[in-house]
């Protein structure tokens, strides 16, 4: 008998049509405010606005197909707003130790002022020594703070949210927006963002680990769950949300195989509001991901301490640069601290280069990258596919 209640329970909800997402992009020339009342007709629902791009998030009932959302005067695009994976693990080999860096950039025999940047060991104490990580000495982020530490600079982590009670994130936190739960603060629940947090700004205290950017004031923009995952929307809302509230620099330290419109139309939105926009070009090996292949994003390939790509790390045309990112330690979740690898552990390298050059006063994103494009080097052995203009000496940034 409830075997048969069941059964036609199934079939009374699928004569009336399930619930299916949808992001409806709406014409130049129309407005949504005019378009609700037809959407509405149809029996959608909107549930989220995304006013910067014109576009709205509906609930159509399931029978509703695309050809008759675009029979709407008013519409420009539909697509579903699918709820996929954004961010991927990787494991790597064990930890790199300072000197084993070092060391292989002695039997290279490299020339710091041509080939590659050099590190700043002999200007650090052993106290400093410890607190900053590999990757940020890599990048010889140290010389640059006699001039720019970050201050002042705003930086979005679009991401899984902050850990904003950790010793080393607290004092750089300046609030954020949680676009999954909007009446919820934006803590994250998985760690990821944390983790990229921290290599962007965490604080000198000579406690646990200090960020390439150490004054910055960073957002914590929550648009995936503790998963990882989120919806197409969600990422888009929260682009929105770093336009709206004037961010300088956003890091992306996420990615998916397959792009879409109103995605595009998001990045696109805040490149033209004067936002500079640093991707993780993906973890899959193969072609770029977006949002990172989109032009107006700076896409970061991963670096390993053998100054290699990293075997994960994606590639292509649309490589702007690489950064470490293999083996970083950084803040987690909970007070911790963890290592992980990533193009998600190198994107927020350059993001955090970008706010000391935006604290150098300059504001344009193109402006931002042509002088990033001066401070970098070309590494030996690498093509232009997997490093872009290159590795960031900040001692180069003026």
């Amino acid at each position: 008998m409830n075997r048969i209640i069941l059964i036609v329970s199934m079939l009374f909800l699928y004569s009336y049509g399930y619930s299916a997402q949808k992001i409806v992009m709406i014409k130049e020339n129309k407005s949504i405010s005019l378009t609700q009342s037809d959407i509405e007709n149809m029996g959608g629902k909107i549930v989220r606005r995304l006013d910067f791009i014109n576009a709205v998030v509906v609930d159509f009932p399931d029978y509703i197909k695309d050809a008759e959302i675009y029979s709407l005067d008013s519409v420009k695009s539909v697509e579903d707003d699918k709820y996929i994976k954004w961010i991927e693990e990787v494991d790597y080999p064990a930890f790199p130790s300072v000197e084993d860096v070092s060391k292989n950039i002695e039997l290279n025999n490299y020339d710091y002022d041509i080939s590659v940047p050099s590190f700043v060991v002999e200007r650090l104490s052993d106290e400093e020594m410890k607190e900053i990580p590999w990757g940020v000495k890599r990048l010889n982020a140290y010389s640059a703070w006699d001039r720019t530490t970050g201050k002042g600079v705003k930086v979005g982590v679009i991401d899984t949210g902050i850990d904003y009670n950790h010793t080393d994130l607290a004092k750089n936190y300046a609030g954020g927006y949680n676009v999954i739960f909007t009446t919820k603060t934006p803590l994250d629940d998985q760690g990821h963002g944390t983790h990229v947090a921290g290599t962007i700004g965490a604080v000198k205290n000579l406690k646990g680990v200090i960020g390439v950017a150490p004054d910055v004031s960073l957002y914590a923009i929550k648009v995936l769950d503790s998963s990882g995952s989120g919806q197409y929307s969600w990422i888009i809302d929260g682009i929105q949300w770093a336009v709206n509230n004037k961010m300088d620099v956003v890091n992306m330290s996420l990615g998916a195989p397959q792009g879409s419109d109103a995605l595009k139309a998001a990045i696109d939105a805040a490149y033209k509001a004067g936002v500079v926009i640093v991707c993780a070009a993906g973890n899959d090996g193969g072609a770029v991901n977006y949002p990172a292949k989109y032009p107006g994003t700076i896409a970061i390939s991963a670096l390993d301490s053998s100054d290699k790509i990293a075997s994960f790390s994606s590639r292509g045309a649309e490589i702007a640069f690489i950064a470490p990112g293999v083996n970083i330690n950084s803040t987690y979740k909970g007070n911790y601290y963890r290592t992980m690898s990533g193009t998600s552990m190198a994107s927020p390298h350059i993001a955090g280069l970008s706010a000391l050059v935006v604290g150098l006063g300059v504001k344009d994103p193109d402006e931002v990258k042509s002088m990033l494009i001066k401070a970098a080097v070309k590494l030996p052995n690498l093509k232009d596919t997997e490093q872009g203009y290159g590795l960031i000496d900040a001692s180069r940034l003026k």
